[in-house]
């Protein structure tokens, strides 16, 4: 497989995406790009699933350090999110869908110091690219001082979080697509 195919490039959250203007402002807005082979699905809750269900093992670790300092701050921790989908709640690994499209789905969560919406896109072939690629945009709205704080700290995890989950994914191998039916 092409190393290309392993590239995570920094872009501008694409304007059709559904988390464009999702929050009257934002305190982070960003959005990687990966390409993805020809025989890899194009379905964004399916590639959804397979990216958060496959992470790197060190993510682990950082979420269960992250749930011990957050959780006395009465914030919502990753194993408690992770219990609600298991509890058969519509969700992907432990974010809430909130909106299923063709070609994008929105992730995301509320909580009390801040809202956060994730995209994954699939973008086709066309003028701007020449390979098919899956888009992932973070919007996040903070309701306060703790909201701030908070993500002026995990920013530079998220960044690399994202980044290593999408190479992750594509190093192990995409899922394929399913035969048309």
């Amino acid at each position: 497989m092409s190393i290309a195919l392993h590239r995570v490039t920094d872009v501008a959250p694409p304007p059709h995406s559904r988390v464009a203007g999702a929050y009257p402002s934002t305190d982070l807005y960003d959005a990687y790009s990966i390409e993805l082979p020809d025989e890899a699905s194009g379905d964004p809750e399916t590639l959804a699933r397979f990216v958060f269900a496959r992470s790197p093992a060190w993510i682990g670790g950082l979420m269960r350090v992250r749930d011990a300092l957050v959780a006395g701050l009465g914030l919502k921790t990753a194993r408690r999110l992770h219990r609600l989908g298991a509890n058969g709640g519509e969700r992907v690994g432990m974010f809430r869908i909130y909106e299923r499209q063709p070609s994008e789905i929105v992730l995301g969560e509320d909580d009390k110091h801040l809202d956060f919406k994730l995209s994954l896109l699939c973008q086709p072939p066309g003028e701007a690219v020449a390979r098919r690629r899956l888009i992932v945009s973070t919007a996040v709205h903070c309701h306060n001082r703790l909201g701030r704080a908070y993500i002026a700290v995990i920013a530079p995890f998220h960044r690399l979080i994202v980044r290593s989950c999408l190479r992750h994914a594509a190093r192990i191998g995409w899922p394929p697509r399913q035969p048309a039916g």
